[in-house]
């Protein structure tokens, strides 16, 4: 059986969800991180669930070294970290927004995978075997919109992010790959979220009902294979 060992964030649904069966179906190892309960244990042996708010950000770092330290190193092929987790909301005119809203979302979408990132590089240094990290990304942040200012915004800071662990890798002699995935528009629970509000409370929530009517959505498990492919060695920025 091969070794190779998987962290992935947001696994109680949608693409994490996914992802995490795509891989243990092929016998990769996952430990699954979400705010939410998973019964994937109950399917896949090697399914590890981790129940953990992202929000709380300043535990990620004890988070990531007591995962780590439950895996036997030494015999690990491959060793990977996906940043799926995020949240769409607050949706509505940034002076609509609480300090609290604003808060909450950019811990859980932004600072907490450029602290998973950081966690995961520093406490597995020493190894020699590929060490990739993927950030799932959005069009949302090179396009901005209307009432989705911090979705945007901590997209954008997902990509920049990205592009800078990834030059900071270059110079290493066992480089970590960090690659940001843009996975287009989704059939997930956030994109129900944002068709399911009325125009006064989202001025774009009719182009996301047209975009899920019209059919134009991707399927999680689509996106999730398009994920599984650069975890198998494709590279792409």
């Amino acid at each position: 059986m091969r070794n190779r060992i998987f962290i992935i964030t947001g696994t109680s649904k949608g693409i994490g969800r996914h992802l995490a069966e795509l891989c243990l179906e092929k016998g990769d190892a996952v430990y699954g991180i979400a705010r939410g309960a998973s019964d994937l244990g109950n399917t896949y042996e090697r399914y590890t669930h981790v129940q953990f708010n992202l929000e709380d950000i300043h535990h990620i770092d004890e988070l990531i070294s007591g995962i780590l330290e439950q895996i036997p190193l030494v015999s690990v092929e491959c060793i990977g970290l996906i940043n799926n987790a995020a949240m769409l909301e607050p949706l509505k005119p940034i002076d609509q927004c609480l300090a609290t809203d604003i808060s909450i979302h950019l811990n859980i979408s932004l600072a907490a995978p450029m602290i998973l990132t950081s966690s995961f590089i520093r406490y597995t240094s020493h190894m020699a075997v590929p060490r990739k990290i993927i950030n799932v990304s959005s069009a949302s942040g090179s396009y901005p919109a209307p009432s989705m200012a911090a979705y945007c915004t901590s997209k954008a800071g997902i990509n920049m992010f990205t592009q800078c662990v990834a030059m900071e890798q270059a110079s290493h002699s066992t480089p970590v790959e960090v690659v940001a995935f843009d996975p287009g528009m989704v059939d997930t629970e956030l994109q129900a979220v944002a068709r399911g509000k009325s125009a006064e409370e989202f001025a774009l929530s009719g182009a996301f009902r047209d975009a899920y009517e019209l059919g134009q959505l991707k399927s999680p498990r689509d996106v999730a294979l398009e994920i599984l492919k650069l975890l198998e060695g494709a590279k792409e920025q």
